[in-house]
């Protein structure tokens, strides 16, 4: 098992970001909803408590034995929206991992892995890879699948395996020629159709607003007065929400791999075409500190930024095929390059692989065997996507776009997206065009209606500062990201790490002692740090 959150959280982003692709303006007031208007906090002794009980084996798998006993399960119901009990229920899925001291517990802590869409229920079994001991033995560690993820309902836009199949093997990731460009905006509107008829009422109360109400709700029915909460990725989007919504139910909130609040939730194409950018500098980076290796990075030989870029435009022309490996095409460079500068442990492997490519187009110069070497930290392909008896059920889950597009405005239509894609590809040339081809080319037909998103205020007037982490070269939230989101909440605490990969917590020791100080003493850290990495890459 990885000995970081990093892994789990990067997986998933990729699965979510790469393959499916990956933030709403207006008046300020009119989709927010504040503490002391329209959105009032759960109550404790109020809201009815959770009923814990055993969790499945399954559920439990890998756990030692004389470990299960820290573990609970169960389901909690919450209405489809919270403003009107008419459209029903559905149950969210918890997991607790109690606190190893009982007599010293402070409390309950929420955990996200972000995605949107990630399945945060089983997260408190890995808590140890990510947090000190003095967590482990002070909070019981809570995971939960938001709602229309995984076990909390699925929110599941096709019902046979074979429909979403047709859908999404029409998506071309990186597409140039004129019939990958239609081919792929027209699945997304098929998408959207199958949408539409499927999703049921669930499709309108998928947003990060809806998914805060749900996570005060829990707080208040596992009997805590004020939230303790640590989120990654998309997670931040959560907790910082939960912040300006509820700054007084907010006791601890630590959020890592931020993103922009107020951009993402005002111009969802401004977002996205920010996010490609981050990916530039992160893979800029990467180079730079190849070249910098020497020898113990097989890419350094030469200029690994020119190297690179050599390869990447021979790949926009046809793809490459070594013995061993199905042809590599653009989409799949694309998408593989992006996903490994998710996790800064796998930068050598990646070395590796791109010099055998890059040998393969120089066959005069090759001094090694074209084998390809297979990447075993990614996977490339949609979640769900294999090839099932006919009419099989659909087990995915199609919460992704449901949150991004309740979320994220776009105010541009379809048609418009090859012209975005161009520009953005004239800026950020390696991801510039898969990123339009995401959010930016699925949501402007998705086919939720007027979701009740929160917009801001972002202020956060919360009792302590939340603490906000940051990594120089993270590809999928940038940098400058994390520096928004301090800035937009206000109270905060910024942690800047230099470092590589998407997200940190587990893999800095300076950030996890720092982090287990604030959540069990309210210990602020000292502004203007800047924190290593436990193992920097090469």
């Amino acid at each position: 098992m990885p000995r970081s959150i990093q892994s789990r959280v990067r997986s998933f982003a990729l699965a979510g970001a790469l393959v499916a692709g990956v933030g709403l303006a207006g008046p300020a007031g009119t989709a927010a909803a504040t503490e002391d208007s329209a959105v009032k906090p759960a109550v404790v002794g109020v809201t009815p408590a959770v009923a814990w009980g055993t969790c499945s084996s399954d559920t439990l798998a890998g756990v030692p034995a004389d470990q299960v006993r820290f573990y609970s399960c169960a389901r909690y119901r919450v209405p489809i929206d919270h403003d009107n009990a008419s459209l029903g229920t559905i149950d969210i899925a918890l997991l607790k991992r109690a606190a190893r001291t009982p007599g010293t517990r402070v409390g309950s802590l929420f955990l996200n892995p972000g995605g949107p869409g990630g399945p945060g229920l089983t997260m408190p079994i890995s808590g140890q890879y990510y947090f000190r001991p003095q967590v482990l033995d002070r909070f019981d560690l809570i995971g939960f699948d938001p709602r229309g993820v995984g076990a909390s309902n699925p929110l599941r836009c096709f019902t046979t395996q074979e429909d979403a199949d047709e859908v999404f093997g029409a998506q071309v990731g990186v597409p140039i020629s004129r019939a990958e460009i239609s081919g792929t905006l027209a699945s997304y509107r098929d998408y959207g159709r199958f949408c539409k008829n499927n999703a049921g009422a669930l499709l309108n109360h998928m947003s990060t607003k809806d998914v805060v109400r749900d996570l005060d709700t829990l707080r208040a029915a596992v009997g805590d007065r004020k939230l303790n909460y640590v989120g990654f990725s998309y997670g931040t989007l959560i907790g910082s929400t939960y912040a300006a919504m509820f700054p007084k139910q907010s006791r601890a909130i630590v959020i890592d791999g931020n993103v922009d609040p107020a951009l993402r939730t005002s111009d969802g194409v401004e977002y996205d075409r920010e996010r490609a950018q981050g990916f530039e500098i992160a893979l800029d980076g990467f180079l730079k500190r190849c070249d910098q290796a020497g020898p113990k990075c097989a890419f350094s030989d030469g200029d690994p930024r020119a190297k690179f870029d050599e390869l990447r435009e021979y790949l926009r022309k046809q793809p490459i095929t070594l013995p061993g490996a199905d042809p590599l095409d653009i989409s799949m460079f694309t998408g593989t390059v992006g996903g490994i500068l998710y996790s800064p442990g796998a930068f050598a492997g990646l070395a590796e692989w791109l010099q055998t490519y890059y040998t393969a187009i120089h066959p005069a110069a090759q001094a090694q065997s074209l084998q390809a070497r297979p990447l075993k930290s990614l996977a490339i392909g949609h979640r769900g996507r294999a090839d099932l008896k006919p009419d099989s059920p659909y087990a995915g889950d199609d919460s992704y776009f449901a949150v991004n597009c309740s979320d994220k405005p776009f105010r541009i239509r379809q048609e418009q997206v090859p012209e975005i894609a161009a520009k953005w590809e004239r800026e950020s040339r390696t991801f510039g065009r898969s990123q339009a081809f995401s959010d930016t080319a699925a949501c402007p037909v998705w086919p939720a209606k007027k979701p009740d998103a929160y917009r801001g205020p972002w202020r956060a007037k919360t009792d302590v500062p939340v603490i906000v982490v940051g990594n120089y070269y993270d590809p999928a939230t940038q940098y400058q990201f994390a520096q928004r989101m301090a800035a937009e909440l206000g109270n905060s605490r910024l942690l800047s790490v230099d470092a590589f990969g998407h997200c940190i917590l587990g893999d800095a020791l300076g950030v996890d002692q720092a982090v287990a100080d604030y959540l069990t003493d309210l210990k602020v850290p000292a502004s203007g740090q800047v924190f290593q990495p436990n193992v920097q890459p090469f």
